[in-house]
């Protein structure tokens, strides 16, 4: 085949390119301990060319938080929606989850640091799309379950989320059998919510 005739590589644009290795610099640092020269050599360009891209690294920091909200809530959004009922919907969260926070855990870590390092704007819209995404999961589980109060299962999220979101520190298993583990323990607290 010509190289006129092969099909075109797609890759991450260079703007994704500078978010995925300022999600692992900031996860790796902490935000402030990221120059945007370090940002910058990490995608091959100098920093100064990074404001081609991003007007601050508080903007880079601002779309990458935005990014995993929003990715969050529209993929949980779709599987409550596909599912065949509530208790499909819990399993279908719960492995959505898992396998974000798996596949994703410079975000994650990036997420659960971070929310403070964002301008007020930037933080308020976060925060929006973070609730919406509490509140799907407390619908789910409070159908899924037999009359969980909604304090019980918000409660319930948070948990879940908090042990799911963990897995950057605690990856001790390959990523299939971490998934599996993640699922199973999620799973047995949701169903095992108490009622009161």
């Amino acid at each position: 085949m010509s190289p006129a005739a092969e099909p075109a590589k797609t890759g991450p644009s260079r703007r994704e390119q500078i978010l995925a290795a300022a999600a692992e610099l900031f996860a790796r640092h902490g935000f402030h301990g990221v120059g945007i020269d370090d940002i910058g050599s990490a995608v091959g360009i100098s920093g100064p060319a990074l404001y081609r891209h991003f007007r601050s690294k508080d903007a880079m920091l601002g779309e990458m938080l935005t990014s995993i909200s929003e990715v969050l809530l529209d993929g949980g959004l779709a599987r409550i929606s596909s599912a065949a009922g509530a208790q499909e919907a819990l399993g279908d969260l719960v492995r959505f989850h898992v396998d974000f926070a798996l596949d994703n855990p410079s975000l994650i870590t990036v997420q659960e640091r971070n929310l403070g390092n964002l301008t007020d704007p930037d933080r308020r819209k976060v925060r929006a799309l973070q609730r919406r995404y509490v509140e799907a999961w407390v619908e789910v589980i409070r159908d899924a379950g037999p009359a969980v109060p909604e304090p019980t299962a918000r409660a319930a999220a948070h948990a879940v989320f908090g042990l799911i979101n963990s897995t950057p520190h605690s990856r001790h298993l390959d990523r299939d059998q971490m998934a599996d583990l993640l699922t199973a323990m999620a799973l047995t607290a949701l169903i095992h919510t108490p009622v009161s």
